[in-house]
């Protein structure tokens, strides 16, 4: 049995993708933009896609998405190591592998994640990279986008706060329910 999350990172812009809107014969449809204006949102999330109690982990950055940062929520959200990977006992093992499926952002690639990879791998987890411009093999690609054009009830925002609020309630529907994360698991086939 592994955990087996699809990590990915989206950004929220104050005005959201309008695929089509009516009017009434003869009248110009009028869809209000709100220009970003240092008000965009991003998000990291991975999604755990089956198992008992599939669900996403989720949570803003606070600042700049940086190799740091994203480390920091594998190890925490993800993986649910206690501390650092570099400062666990030599001994500690997760109960269960757990790997995380991501694309080739250069932030997943950065020199702080290269060099934290080993320690990760002793601990249990995995990081395994998707072919490059493949986005349909991951799947929390598919949530993104249903969050985007069919869960935010206002398609433009007037603030940032108005913007996270929403994205927090989408994105927490499709939570994990508890802290303790019960996560994704797959039966691997057993050697021959």
């Amino acid at each position: 049995m592994i955990d087996l999350f699809y990590l990915d990172e989206s950004g929220f812009a104050p005005t959201l993708p309008t695929g089509y809107t009516w009017a009434r014969t003869g009248a110009r449809a009028l869809v209000r933009d709100e220009p970003p204006r240092g008000r965009r949102l991003n998000v990291l999330g991975a999604l755990a896609a089956g198992g008992a109690a599939p669900g996403l982990v989720w949570t803003e950055p606070a600042g700049k998405l940086d190799g740091a940062a994203f480390l920091e929520f594998v190890w925490r959200e993800v993986a649910g190591l206690p501390e650092a990977p570099a400062d666990l006992p030599d001994d500690y093992r997760r109960e269960r592998p757990c790997v995380a499926v991501l694309d080739n952002y250069s932030v997943h690639r950065s020199a702080v994640v290269k060099a934290t990879v080993p320690d990760l791998a002793r601990a249990g987890v995995h990081l395994h990279y998707l072919p490059p411009y493949s986005p349909e093999l991951n799947r929390i690609e598919e949530l993104w986008r249903h969050v985007k054009h069919e869960e935010l009830p206002v398609r433009s925002y007037t603030s940032l706060e108005a913007l996270r609020a929403a994205v927090a309630d989408a994105l927490n529907r499709h939570a994990v329910p508890s802290p303790a994360r019960a996560v994704s698991t797959i039966d691997l086939p057993e050697a021959a």
